[in-house]
């Protein structure tokens, strides 16, 4: 049998569909793969790495400070196990280590998410575009695919513009877009529907009522959706909105929920346990104690925990205690009251709200028909995915861009390789 060399080969040629950050990291760890590779990027719109430019506020949460693949999983409601084996081969250590090798460095905040020491987006946009000038990734805006067809070892690419493109090799990472799940569809393969992930929780109750902006440190949220969904549950911080909740706990609460929650059409029950780190009968006895020390002063004015005070105001209004009641006139039923909505505190949510642009979608291409040593197709050779066009998707904390690093990181990698 002869081998053939890359100098006698024909020149492999690569197409990547989308310009986010998977797209872009695909497209330049095939060109470094294979430096004599044809690689070019088509974005349908006139700007590239959008989702990255306004990213954490314009900062660009770049990934997560957790550096152990099997406790780094667990943060993605969809595609953790697909997930474990590439992130031992490519992880948030290896993100790093890349855009430093590059002159970017990050750095970690109290909650483990990393940025750009410069604290901006365009330094991670820069670094992409001009690592992937340097490497040769040929990059073509306003390039809408309209068609795409395997015609046996070649794929061929008609655009909206006209123009055609065969290729050897394409990687899609188009991200939540229906133009890119239904050229998916058309090679073969199969669309786990998308719904909304990372949303907050629309809450019209009127203890939340002009308590726009105050927020709590840690609050415990239990969902109940119906008699036999999975459990929800959730503990971290939450905001109070116009519309009802916030929040890193609530953020988290909606991605594992997302599916359950779309089919109920967003309506559901939520527990509020505001003082985790307590118990009711550790609070009973606090509050009797203050009942006595404090005789004289006002229930609502003097709050014994560790809680806004507004929002204390608010749901001692809402047991029946009135503004000027003294701790010495609470009865032993006002105060089982209070307990109780401290700790189990029922609200009815009606809706879901959007976060901020920052818009993840579950759903997309079904993880079995994906090779996830490779991120090829197992449908449809020389096909490969990476990004949120698969149904991947982490909760808020730079999770996200990390499985685009990641899959895009591989899916390079394995298309580079030389044609025989």
């Amino acid at each position: 049998m002869v081998i053939q060399t890359q100098q006698t080969a024909k020149p492999l040629r690569v197409v990547v569909i989308g310009g986010g950050a998977a797209g872009f990291f695909g497209a330049i760890a095939c060109a470094e793969a294979n430096p004599l590779a044809q690689v070019t990027l088509l974005e349908a719109s006139r700007e590239v790495l959008a989702k990255v430019r306004i990213s954490g506020g314009g900062r660009c949460n770049v990934t997560h400070h957790c550096f152990d693949p099997a406790a780094l999983v667990q943060h993605y409601p969809r595609g953790a196990k697909a997930l474990r084996g590439a992130f031992s081969r490519f992880q948030p250590k290896d993100t790093i280590a890349w855009f430093a090798s590059r002159g970017v460095d990050l750095k970690t905040e109290a909650d483990g998410r990393m940025f750009p020491t410069t604290d901006d987006s365009g330094t991670i946009v820069d670094c992409l575009m001009a690592t992937a000038r340097q490497v040769g990734v040929k990059l073509w805006l306003g390039a809408m695919v309209k068609t795409i067809e395997k015609v046996g070892d070649t794929f061929r690419l008609h655009l909206r513009s006209g123009d055609e493109l065969v290729c050897d090799r394409v990687l899609i990472a188009t991200g939540s877009n229906p133009q890119g799940y239904q050229l998916t569809k058309t090679l073969g393969h199969t669309i786990a529907p998308p719904v909304p992930s990372l949303f907050t929780l629309t809450i019209r109750d009127p203890r939340l009522q002009d308590l726009a902006g105050v927020s709590v440190s840690q609050a415990q949220l239990k969902l109940q959706v119906s008699g036999d969904s999975p459990k929800l549950e959730q503990t971290g911080p939450v905001l109070i909105t116009h519309w009802g909740l916030s929040g890193p706990a609530v953020l988290k609460l909606s991605a594992w929920g997302a599916r359950i929650l779309h089919q109920t059409k967003y309506q559901a029950k939520l527990r509020i346990n505001w003082l985790p780190s307590s118990t009711p009968e550790k609070l009973r006895q606090e509050l009797m104690k203050v009942k006595s020390q404090l005789a004289k002063k006002t229930i609502s004015g003097n709050c014994p925990v560790m809680l806004p005070r507004r929002l204390w105001e608010s749901l001692v209004a809402q047991v029946g205690i009135a503004t000027q009641t003294r701790w010495a006139d609470c009865s032993k039923t006002a105060i089982n009251a209070l307990i109780q909505e401290l700790f189990q505190g029922e609200y009815v949510v009606a809706g879901k709200g959007v976060f901020k642009e920052e818009f993840v979608t579950c759903g997309g291409v079904e993880l079995k028909e994906v090779d996830f040593k490779t991120l090829e197709s197992r449908v449809c050779s020389g096909l490969y995915f990476a990004g949120e066009v698969l149904d991947i998707d982490g909760v808020t904390g730079g999770f996200n861009f990390q499985s685009a690093w990641t899959t895009g990181w591989l899916a390079g990698q394995a298309m580079g390789q030389i044609l025989h």
